[in-house]
């Protein structure tokens, strides 16, 4: 008795009312179910229109619909729907406040289950619950598609795209972000990294909001770069300096290795020794045993010191604020590499000079803008998918990400559990 009253209060559905409880054991398992009744008067709410109408029958046997468990025990609604005669729609089964369609799950369940869904994986989650992980499936997916269709998109300024990895072979994922003080977000998931896959992303955007963007952060994959200028040519694409680092020190890693080679033969290995890190790394950032060996190797004449020289030299490119003056550096950096006949690093410069302009809209930005933000939202995405171990199809992958990453807006409950 004091059940029913306590959901009576807490659940409140308007035209309907709880009323017998039932305690049952079977099989080792304890279930309640609440039997619910429409009041009195009420009208059925048609399923298609979403009109009130009259009854043109009940059916015999109840549905069950599965509620959040209280103390461990299975909890069930129980309800003999009606069909109702529509003057629209014709005979349609109703439409009940607490369940969607043929779905065995009540909704706030529903979104009980998806928000566990972000801490653990989704079969912690059913394992936890004694659930199935199809029905972790359907709740994230109830819930995803609630906040897609009810989030607003308008007011966006700033993006960033980037791909990651994922499955076996050469699968690609292409993930578009809000990167502006309004939000940091995931906007949009695509399968592949084709021109293709990225109009499909200015198709959902739209036109106007598409013309609306200011700022985009990508990296130099050409498809991306292609669409950007065709689609929001605008906005200022920025290339910034976190894919200039890592294509610097890509650079200088080939150049040691092939040194290292040479010296290995020739017996001197120990002049590059264990120096990989220390010459990846910024002076300020290393160790005080790294920095004594840094200051060993530097009196060598090879080519990955004089490598790491001109990764060094590159570093006050990013200290400039004028555009002008950041180019002029730039083409003196770029023009100094090129003397060098060191190849990894020319073929840096050449592709700094290829993508020149780009590069130098981090400071028409006023570096407000960076991909670091999108590579920190890249690390998060890998900890989701690694999280679950994988996901086997796309439409897991997207639903979990968005999930976890698109800060979406959630229903309305009448109470919560968290």
């Amino acid at each position: 008795m004091l059940l029913k009253t306590l959901l009576n209060k807490c659940s409140k559905y308007k035209s309907f009312v709880f009323s017998n409880i039932r305690y049952k054991e079977k099989d080792e398992e304890q279930v309640i179910e609440v039997e619910v009744r429409p009041r009195k008067n009420a009208k059925a709410i048609c399923s298609g229109c979403h009109t009130p109408g009259a009854t043109y029958d009940t059916m015999r046997e109840p549905r069950r619909f599965e509620f959040v468990p209280p103390w461990g025990i299975l909890f069930f609604f129980c309800y003999r729907m009606r069909r109702v005669d529509c003057q629209k729609c014709g005979v349609t089964v109703e439409e009940v406040p607490w369940g969607i369609g043929k779905n065995e799950l009540t909704n706030t369940y529903m979104q009980y289950l998806a928000h566990w869904a972000k801490k653990l994986s989704w079969k912690e989650v059913a394992e936890s619950f004694r659930t199935s992980w199809e029905k972790v499936h359907s709740s994230v997916d109830y819930v995803v598609k609630w906040g897609l269709e009810h989030r607003k998109l308008s007011g966006v300024r700033a993006i960033g795209v980037d791909e990651i990895q994922w499955g076996k072979g050469h699968d690609y994922l292409t993930l578009v972000y809000q990167i502006d003080n309004e939000s940091i977000r995931l906007l949009w998931v695509g399968a592949g990294r084709t021109v293709k896959t990225f109009l499909r992303f200015f198709h959902y955007l739209g036109e106007e909001r598409s013309r609306n963007l200011q700022y985009i952060c990508s990296d130099m994959w050409k498809p991306y770069l292609k669409v950007i200028e065709r689609k929001a040519s605008q906005a200022i694409n920025i290339l910034d300096r976190f894919h200039i680092v890592a294509k610097l020190n890509k650079a200088i890693d080939e150049v040691r290795a092939d040194e290292y080679r040479k010296l290995l033969k020739a017996g001197c290995a120990f002049m590059l020794k264990y120096t990989r890190w220390i010459l990846l790394k910024r002076p300020e950032n290393l160790t005080q045993k790294q920095g004594i060996r840094l200051r060993d190797i530097l009196r060598y004449n090879l080519k990955t010191i004089r490598a790491y020289l001109l990764k060094e030299d590159f570093q006050w490119f990013w200290e400039y604020v004028s555009p002008y003056w950041a180019g002029i550096f730039l083409d003196q950096w770029c023009t100094k590499v090129m003397r060098s006949k060191i190849e990894p690093m020319k073929n840096v410069a050449k592709t700094i000079r290829n993508h020149r302009e780009l590069i130098l809209n981090w400071f028409r930005a006023k570096k407000q803008f960076s991909s670091g933000v999108v590579e920190g939202l890249n690390t998060k995405v890998k900890l989701t998918m690694r999280k679950s171990y994988g996901f086997r199809t796309f439409k897991a992958a997207e639903l979990a990400l968005y999930h976890t990453l698109g800060k979406l807006p959630e229903p309305q409950l009448t109470h919560r559990f968290y």
